[in-house]
């Protein structure tokens, strides 16, 4: 690695690094103003469990949604300086090309791609489990967590078993109107219906009341009554359910295996935990799109200095956040294809930072 390769990268993440550390404590500042009345509600919670639960996973959830927001700040900072000092005129002057120093940029955005690509998939979502049990046990008046389900129709595997159950209750695990049908090809083979249904946490056994199972044979059917059955599905109660945050606190192994059970078992929209899945490879791989347009923005000297590269970089990276935003809430819709519309931010700004970065070669 030459020298200036060492120079530029070293003020790459030292800044990178500086407005991180600027931009963390004015969160946690605002988020202490805000929160300290509900911390004092409870006088069982200590300092420590406070700091332990919540603001450590506070740290971890908001340096990575900063990570692009301080990626192009601090790109567009560090490179305004160095233009303004003619430090790049120099560099050019001594026979490395425009290109040859984008190169450097680029191999600091992928150091910060794969730091970013691993926490998104596998370490912030166990930070944000932790962050919403904590929510959800000490700053929330309503429960986020979804007690009951109805009507759910539910495929359990590719050959043909299904079950329907009117009205489901996570409390008590036990539901009402549950029908159980199990499919030979398209023909029905057999099917067991219950007026309640309930499920037993330690042996994984479900209970049947007042049952009834019919076989459909060709002549002649056979029927079952009784008042209890104990037998085994393939499910569990919290299969039956399907909550948006809930996708945020799998790791990308589990949410994808939960995505693809889920449409084996015929589940419609799935679009929710698809955005969030995708949204995990996203963000990361925009380190390098912002990196690019930072740079073209901020490598030539202007009057007023990093002033005016700054302003006009926020600007954008607003606009990025925005259309980002925007991305994730049509991706989420029943209707949309959610791949698309979660990689459509970084098509656009991909393709503004391919026309900055020839315009600024020139």
């Amino acid at each position: 690695m030459k020298i200036l390769d060492k120079y530029l990268l070293k003020k790459y993440f030292i800044t990178f690094f500086f407005t991180i550390i600027l931009l963390i404590p004015i969160a946690v500042a605002i988020d202490v103003s805000e929160k300290t009345d509900k911390f004092l509600r409870h006088e069982n919670l200590s300092i420590y469990e406070i700091i332990k639960d919540y603001y450590v996973n506070f740290v971890i959830f908001y340096t990575n949604m900063f990570m692009p927001l301080a990626l192009f700040i601090a790109v567009i900072l560090f490179t305004s300086k160095i233009a303004s000092n003619t430090e790049i005129i120099a560099i050019n002057s001594g026979g490395i090309s425009f290109s040859r120093i984008v190169k450097i940029y680029i191999f600091g955005a992928l150091i910060v791609f794969l730091i970013s690509f691993y926490t998104n998939h596998f370490i912030v979502p166990s930070a944000n489990k932790k962050f919403e049990a904590f929510q959800e046990k000490y700053l929330r008046h309503t429960k986020q967590t979804k007690h009951s389900v109805n009507n759910v129709n539910l495929q359990l595997n590719e050959n043909g078993d299904y079950i329907y159950i009117k009205a489901f209750n996570f409390k008590s695990n036990s539901g009402t109107y549950f029908s159980y049908e199990h499919f030979d090809g398209l023909k029905l083979k057999y099917k067991i219906t219950g007026r309640r249904i309930s499920y037993n946490k330690k042996d994984g056994i479900f209970t049947l009341k007042d049952y009834k199972k019919r076989h459909l044979l060709k002549e002649n059917d056979i029927i079952e009554k009784g008042k209890t059955l104990d037998t085994i599905f393939n499910f569990k109660p919290s299969d039956l359910i399907y909550i948006d945050y809930l996708a945020k606190e799998m790791n990308s192994t589990k949410l994808y295996q939960h995505i693809k059970k889920s449409e084996k078992r015929g589940v419609k929209n799935l679009n929710t935990y698809k955005v969030e899945l995708y949204k995990r490879s996203s963000i990361p791989v925009s380190s390098f799109i912002l990196t690019i347009i930072a740079f073209s923005l901020a490598q030539k000297k202007k009057r007023g200095g990093a002033g005016i590269n700054l302003a006009l970089g926020i600007a954008l990276m607003f606009v990025y956040v925005f259309f980002m935003k925007i991305a994730e809430v049509l991706g989420a819709s029943a209707t949309s294809n959610p791949l698309f519309m979660v990689w459509l931010p970084n098509i656009i700004f991909g393709i503004l930072a391919i026309y900055l970065y020839f315009n600024a070669k020139k």
